[in-house]
């Protein structure tokens, strides 16, 4: 049959398993806008394109699916960088269709013409600028199994306004998901396997660092049933949260500046350290000749590029974490480190996360109170700062997929359209986004996006009128010089969110915080809760920048010492 550009891609959108999009049209993508509508393709209209990218990425965490976002040419497609370099450092799958003038203006700076294909190679895992109406099935085709497959990440098609339109003979694809080719292991890696399983029956302190690895392979199970058996502690990366039960006595919460002592005791002392999944981010490792002395190191990941990029490894293993995690549960039993248990039990009894829960609201409190009321049972989401740190140390996830918040570009702003994204992809599940006030603001206009299609996230702003992570670092290491990092003219959140047709609230006592958070989960709609919290509060434990994990500070007077 005879088809358009436009009505090709569609098709194979469908054929990929991508089914739904995130955009707003403009003239370089009418086109296809026009077809989305004929073939009834579902859509939901954002307020920005940054926006956009990051409600396909946070339905693309919490589904284990890839999502499209669209978008115009020039700025409409520039506006995507940065949702398209956060999804790439955290490895999230996303295909973006951008616009494009006509072929032949291409280089004329022409109207809202701007060299996609050139910004965009840096932040996605591969794109392509369509020259020819018959490459468009076969470009889509690979776009979704790159997407996808081996290390996911975001990719990218620009798309001239011509080709969209142009006619050309089409034959069906079969309805079918790519295989991944990264599954199987090689000869190698079942070789460095046995290796870890030798070093797994010599030592007497092991320890997983188990990373966001887990979830993308869909290996929770494996891990817990690996973890049980043997008796292993469990670290998560930040990005891990939710791959390994936060309630399991084994847990030991997250490592690096912000995690708790006894993850970062237990690095600082375990003999072997088997990451599954995880990138040796800077912000786990610190100083990188203070990371792990006295351990043997096992890194298993899916891509190359990772294996001793910062960290010498001892025991590379290149492939499919839940692969390799099936191997090691059919191999190892209990591994009887009674001592090594014995000792990080105490750690976490000596060395709790806490905080003074006294004076004005705490953000901590704040948390605590929302895990209370969903016991854990819910999708949280953040933005990025102070609050995505307490949030992260306080929430004990129940099952994996339930974690959505910025990793490695650290995106501020990213929470409110992810957590949308989220609930439109879970919408069975309640859909909590912790933020903070500096974050919340930068792309508030989402709640239009909420408000228009009815969809109930919770909104819970930690308002303590700062930058807070910037004021932190001021405070701590620039002798209170605040430049800067102060908003002493805060708009008042609860009048914006009914602005935009969504419930508000404002919440300045301790006393209040529970009954907000009880009616906002009542409510079936979108509510924003503006929570006035202490401003000098601080996050606990930190690991100064440039400093290794051992030199981790418990409190702000071990700084001033």
């Amino acid at each position: 049959m005879e088809l358009n550009g436009s009505q090709i891609m569609i098709e194979e959108l469908k054929a990929g398993g991508v089914d739904i999009a995130f955009g707003i049209p403009g003239g370089a993508i009418m086109p296809f806008y026009d077809e989305l509508l004929k073939s009834e393709f579902p859509h939901i209209l954002t307020r920005h394109e940054q926006g956009a990218a990051h409600m396909a990425d946070g339905y693309a965490r919490v589904s284990n699916k890839i999502a499209a976002v669209i978008t115009t040419s020039g700025p409409g497609a520039t506006n995507l960088i940065t949702g398209l370099a956060n999804a790439h450092m955290d490895s999230i799958p996303m295909i973006a269709i951008t616009g494009q003038v006509a072929s032949p203006m291409i280089g004329t700076d022409a109207f809202q013409e701007a060299d996609t294909y050139g910004c965009s190679i840096p932040v996605t895992k591969y794109n392509w600028l369509i020259q020819n109406v018959n490459d468009i099935q076969r470009i889509t085709k690979e776009a979704i199994k790159i997407a996808t497959t081996g290390r996911p990440g975001p990719v990218l098609i620009d798309f001239p306004k011509d080709i969209q339109v142009e006619k050309t003979t089409y034959k069906n694809s079969e309805n079918i998901q790519a295989k991944d080719s990264f599954a199987e292991l090689s000869k190698e890696s079942l070789t460095e396997i046995e290796k870890l399983i030798s070093a797994l029956k010599k030592s007497k302190k092991p320890l997983i660092l188990a990373g966001a690895g887990i979830l993308k392979a869909k290996a929770s199970n494996e891990l817990t049933n690996f973890a049980r058996n043997s008796g292993i502690p469990v670290i998560n990366t930040l990005l891990g949260l939710g791959g390994f039960p936060g309630t399991d006595s084994l847990f030991l919460g997250m490592p690096g500046m912000h995690g708790t002592a006894y993850a970062n005791f237990a690095l600082e002392e375990c003999d072997l350290l088997i990451n599954l999944g995880g990138r040796f981010d800077d912000r786990v490792t610190g100083k990188t000749s203070g990371f792990c002395k006295q351990a043997k190191i096992c890194h298993v990941d899916i891509d190359p590029v990772e294996l001793g990029k910062r960290i010498s490894t001892d025991i590379p293993i290149l492939g499919n974490v839940r692969e390799v995690l099936k191997i090691l549960n059919e191999d190892i039993g209990e591994l009887h480190c009674e001592e090594w248990l014995q000792k990080i039990k105490n750690w976490k009894s000596d060395f709790p996360l806490n905080y003074k829960n006294n004076g004005p609201i705490k953000p901590q409190y704040v948390i605590e109170k929302i895990q209370e009321l969903t016991n854990g049972d819910a999708i949280y989401a953040t933005g990025v700062g102070q609050h995505q740190m307490w949030a992260a140390q306080f929430i004990r996830f129940n099952e994996p997929n339930s974690w959505v918040s910025s990793g490695g570009l650290g995106t501020m702003g990213f929470g409110l359209p992810a957590a949308i994204g989220a609930k439109i992809a879970r919408p069975e599940k309640e859909v909590w986004l912790i933020d903070g006030d500096g974050s919340f603001a930068m792309t508030l206009t989402e709640l239009a996006t909420a408000a228009q299609y009815g969809i109930p996230v919770k909104v819970a702003i930690l308002n303590n009128g700062y930058l807070g992570m910037v004021r932190q670092w001021q405070e701590l290491f620039f002798e209170k010089r605040y430049s800067h990092s102060h908003y002493p003219k805060n708009p008042d959140f609860k009048v914006i969110a009914e602005g935009y047709g969504v419930h508000g609230m404002d919440v300045k006592s301790p006393n209040a915080v529970l009954p907000s958070l009880e009616e906002a989960s009542s409510i079936n709609g979108p509510v924003v809760i503006n929570f006035h919290v202490d401003q000098g509060e601080n996050v606990w434990p930190m690991v100064p920048a440039g400093a290794a994990n051992s030199e981790m500070q418990l409190k702000q007077s071990e700084l001033e010492n």
